[in-house]
């Protein structure tokens, strides 16, 4: 009797759509309590899927061991994504008023971070997450080079206009971080307008100018390079099914027209 208690506890923990449930009723749960704020009823069913995911935790590791669990890439995913939540059960041995701000702040954003494992019940999630990794590898290159012209050019704006717009270009990180806004097309008038109101009319001119064309180098053609990179690593599995297939049928096609000329010399 006693093992077939441990295996129906084992095989509902091993139960992809029940841990998908509890997912569900702790992401349901925790909008709520974000919401109204805080109820001791919400943070028992938080605390209750905690323990949920910790139960799982246990049993893959008695199931497969502690090797054949850290093995296995989702596995890993979710058994970080687990005791990075624990923090959160300290709150069930300490008043909620006896625990800092900060702290509190913290056991929040790592208790959201459960929702993280919901990703691997999309399907063909993992072709994605290979694509993706593909891309970058075959862009890193040229993203590299586009993070130093963004640099290059964030030291050149700081050292031209951090006394005329300190809001922008006042420090180097300021500055870099006003070139990213530009290059990704984001309010980039409001920073070359900013400047011209404080120039003269000639060099306001001017000035928009340059911001043009360094919108037209960084923010149209260069987006345009990343994107097209990005783009034809993430289908390059499916560029590679199409060739794989039109050999097949050239192969098809080939051994045809072979037997063709055979029967016609018959």
């Amino acid at each position: 009797m006693k093992n077939r208690e441990d295996n129906w506890f084992e095989r509902l923990m091993l139960n992809e759509k029940f841990i998908f449930a509890v997912i569900f009723i702790n992401a349901v749960t925790i909008f709520v309590h974000e919401t109204i704020g805080f109820r001791i009823w919400l943070y028992a069913i938080d605390m209750a899927c905690t323990l949920v995911f910790l139960a799982e935790m246990i049993v893959k590791h008695q199931k497969y061991g502690l090797k054949g669990y850290w093995s296995d890439g989702w596995n890993r995913l979710d058994g970080i994504l687990v005791i990075l939540s624990l923090p959160s059960l300290v709150m069930l041995f300490v008043p909620f008023g006896m625990i800092d701000l900060s702290v509190l702040l913290i056991l929040r954003v790592l208790r959201v971070l459960k929702f993280f494992r919901v990703v691997h019940f999309f399907p063909s999630f993992s072709n994605i997450a290979k694509n993706f990794i593909l891309a970058m590898r075959q862009s890193y290159a040229f993203l590299l080079c586009y993070l130093v012209i963004i640099v290059i050019f964030g030291m050149i704006n700081c050292s031209i206009f951090k006394d005329l717009v300190p809001k922008y270009f006042g420090t180097p990180l300021d500055s870099i971080y006003s070139v990213f806004r530009l290059f990704t097309v984001e309010g980039w008038y409001d920073i070359p307008d900013s400047i011209a109101v404080v120039t003269s009319p000639f060099w306001g001119k001017m000035i928009r100018l340059y911001f043009c064309l360094l919108l037209l180098m960084g923010g149209v053609i260069g987006m345009s390079f990343i994107n097209s990179i990005f783009v034809d690593a993430m289908v390059s599995d499916n560029n590679d099914d199409v060739k794989a297939q039109l050999a097949e049928m050239e192969k098809k096609l080939d051994k045809l027209l072979e037997e063709k000329g055979l029967d016609d010399k018959d």
